[in-house]
């Protein structure tokens, strides 16, 4: 038996890449931010750098209206239907974000490619920005990246149905998580006032589940033949 230690191993290796840099610029932002507020960084501009990136880079149903109604395509507008999810509110708030960012993009890199898994984030990102434009009126902020999440729960479900199905077991027991957090949801509501985010995070959903018919291994074909099997 080998007296040799073990090979130490990053626990970060584990960590699809694309996952861990989207969790670093999350991070990294509102660290930054919630050192400004501190006055640890910046002196007195410092304390207004949260709400001058919220002005700077959050989406607004303002900011769909330019876009589709008066035709407005300048780059600072368009880049806030991405950029919103890299701001938030509080350090609290991009915490659990990143946290659930991590966690979920690690499932589902393990079983997308890393483009695959972009690709979720980014098309979360796009639909929340969206359906909040659509159904959203007057400037309400949109901020945070719990859209592009939902995203990766949309993945996360298809990847479980999918198992599931596979299995022989039921494959309504998928959507168990999306049903508990939209349970949640409708309880703080009714207890702390709506907020309409949830509209945006629902979209996001929708867009990481329907992307993941195409996106996940084997693709379209690989659902239609599970389709006729059943």
């Amino acid at each position: 038996m080998s007296d040799e230690p073990a090979p130490f191993e990053s626990p970060f290796n584990a960590i699809p890449p694309v996952i861990l840099l989207l969790v670093i610029a999350v991070v990294a932002i509102e660290l930054t931010l919630s050192a400004g507020a501190a006055g640890l960084v910046g002196g007195p501009n410092g304390i207004g750098w949260r709400l001058t990136a919220l002005n700077d880079y959050a989406f607004s149903p303002a900011v769909l209206d330019y876009v589709w109604s008066r035709g407005d395509t300048s780059l600072d507008l368009l880049k806030r239907f991405v950029t919103y999810a890299f701001v938030h509110g509080s350090f609290t708030d991009a915490l659990f974000g990143a946290a659930l960012l991590l966690a979920l993009g690690k499932f589902v890199g393990d079983v997308f490619s890393p483009l695959a898994t972009l690709v979720v984030f980014v098309l979360g990102t796009l639909a929340g920005a969206l359906a909040f434009g659509v159904c959203v009126g007057g400037a309400t902020p949109l901020f945070g990246v719990w859209p592009a999440v939902y995203g990766l729960i949309g993945a996360f479900t298809y990847i479980l149905w999918l198992r599931l199905g596979a299995a022989g077991q039921n494959q309504i027991a998928a959507f168990r998580l999306i049903g508990f957090l939209l349970a949640l949801q409708l309880a703080f509501g009714l207890l702390f006032g709506s907020s309409p985010i949830w509209i945006a995070e629902l979209a996001g959903f929708v867009a990481g589940f329907a992307a993941s018919t195409v996106l996940a291994p084997g693709g379209w074909s690989a659902l239609l033949v599970r389709l006729r099997q059943r």
